[in-house]
């Protein structure tokens, strides 16, 4: 059997163990073929999970990456336009939500994942509106202005996320190092991407603590053009680096307040992002003439040895769930 059958069948297994219905197959696989597509370190992450909970992942990636294509067209349509396309979408969301289906597949998918696991609705408005942010806003005087974007791009997904991965213990603190891990990747991928971002007219710096480093926005579009990072950039860079890095460490807590099913697929995704934070260092902040990524090599190791813990944790638990008692 060749990879497309395998995948044929992974898919298929998943809409079975998650129970969903055939008229809505159709729209979750199209959601699971844009994360497989886009969201690489993200899907492989995502296989980790047990099969009923990956449908539910899919189909939140497939709205925030529908949404994320708009506002970074690079097509002829002015940000006003895409501003309209925004209006659209969320209008035909809020109808999904409402009646529970849409003739659009991605959101008939999401619909359902979030009738089924209960996510709130207002997270949607949340990420929507930061979104709309992205066509007008270029750049970020300070830490707090940076927040209040990366709350709705970023911290609402680890919270979109949390019905559907399950939590054990305080919901409270689950939530918060929930929005702590999706922010952190986000920072993340402001700094491998301070090259790409650029050349979109953004920087998603805090230009503030930039500064004390005697950085701005032409010294940092000076090192696009010449292809890497001087020595006040690359001090620069490593002070985001150490801001990005107590996010991580704010959000570990948080995995073992998952579902134990769940702990393996995360855990590999904060392992992998946060070596990318790694690679970064190590390149020396050459973050403006490449993309800065962790090898597959590497990639799939993580994933092998998690999935190796996951399989023996899952042996565990159903020994202990068939262990006659009394």
């Amino acid at each position: 059997m060749d990879a497309g059958a395998w995948s044929v069948v992974g898919a298929r297994r998943e809409l079975d163990a998650a129970g969903v219905a055939p008229a809505l197959r159709p729209a979750y696989l199209r959601s699971r073929a844009l994360n497989a597509e886009h969201g690489r370190t993200y899907f492989l992450a995502t296989r980790l999970l047990p099969p009923h909970r990956r449908p539910a992942v899919h189909a939140l990636y497939g709205f925030a990456r529908w949404v994320d294509d708009i506002v970074d067209d690079v097509g002829p349509d002015s940000p006003a336009l895409r501003a309209e396309r925004l209006d659209e979408l969320e209008d035909l969301l809020r109808l999904a939500l409402k009646s529970g289906t849409s003739e659009h597949p991605v959101l008939a998918a999401l619909a359902d994942t979030v009738e089924r696991h209960q996510v709130d609705p207002v997270l949607f408005e949340d990420f929507l509106a930061s979104m709309r942010m992205d066509l007008t806003v270029t750049d970020y005087p300070t830490r707090p202005d940076l927040e209040r974007y990366v709350h709705g791009s970023a911290a609402v997904i680890g919270l979109q996320l949390l019905p559907v991965l399950g939590t054990v213990g305080s919901p409270d603190e689950a939530r918060a190092a929930a929005s702590a891990l999706g922010v952190a990747f986000q920072l993340t991928n402001f700094l491998r991407d301070v090259g790409e971002d650029l050349d979109r007219g953004r920087v998603y710096l805090p230009a503030d603590e930039l500064a004390v480093f005697g950085v701005d926005r032409q010294r940092l579009v000076w090192c696009r053009r010449r292809g890497r990072a001087d020595g006040p950039v690359r001090r620069a860079l490593a002070d985001q680096v150490a801001r990005t890095r107590a996010h991580y460490r704010a959000a570990e807590p948080g995995i073992g307040l998952l579902a134990p099913d769940s702990r393996p697929c995360v855990r590999t995704a904060a392992v992998l992002y946060g070596e990318i934070l790694d690679h970064i260092v190590g390149s020396g902040y050459d973050v403006f003439a490449r993309r800065v990524a962790v090898p597959v090599s590497r990639r799939l190791a993580v994933a092998a040895r998690a999935a190796g813990v996951a399989l023996v944790s899952r042996a565990v638990r159903s020994g202990l769930a068939a262990r006659p008692r009394g």
